[in-house]
């Protein structure tokens, strides 16, 4: 939201987190997606990693480290990477990201009170709220989302910095699995339209 339901600095908001959508996809460690992901120019790569995190140091650092043998080595450099920022990093991240949202089918009640609780969020940390809501079916996102705004909203400003890294790693991880996914079922697209890679789920 900047976690389940994620993108490119300041792309359309996807929830703020690519979500993990293993949806009848294989197992993509050693796949084409991996591949392809490998074989794309320095600029395709880091274009796509930048949906990932919006920290351009982040995806120079993840796209230079190719070719990686499997996904699993992928998914450790991009944790090495985020555990790397500086904090001027996490601002340019952070400011590419966009607060968590319900999906349009979630009551108007709940909707109305997220939209509430991210202006107040927002007004006092000056940027979106980040979380990864992996493992949590959508019935309970709802009640995960609006409680951890509240608890979080109790942080001082670094405090609170700290924890929104975390979240972040742990949503770059999953939109980085999502993007070989994403590769592996996109097999025709051209360079052009890996670069504006956006799965909305």
């Amino acid at each position: 939201m900047a976690g389940h339901p994620r993108h490119a600095p300041r792309s359309p908001p996807l929830s703020s987190h690519l979500p993990a959508q293993a949806r009848g996809c294989s197992d993509p460690s050693h796949g084409p997606g991996l591949a392809r992901f490998n074989a794309l120019s320095p600029e395709a790569s880091r274009a796509v990693l930048l949906h990932c995190c919006g920290s351009r140091r982040w995806a120079h650092r993840v796209a230079a480290h190719r070719p990686y043998p499997d996904v699993g080595a992928l998914l450790a450099a991009a944790d090495e990477a985020s555990y790397d920022l500086s904090q001027a990093d996490l601002s340019e991240a952070l400011a590419a990201e966009h607060s968590a949202e319900l999906d349009h089918g979630a009551p108007y009640a709940a909707l109305l009170a997220l939209d509430a609780a991210h202006a107040e969020y927002e007004r006092k940390f000056g940027h979106a709220f980040v979380i990864c809501l992996d493992g949590h079916p959508p019935e309970e996102q709802a009640d995960q989302l609006l409680g951890a705004i509240r608890r979080r909203m109790g942080h001082e400003v670094d405090e609170e910095r700290s924890i929104s890294a975390d979240e972040l790693r742990r949503v770059a991880q999953s939109r980085v699995l999502d993007l070989t996914r994403w590769l592996t079922r996109s097999e025709g697209a051209s360079v052009a339209e890996i670069g504006l890679f956006a799965p909305v789920g």
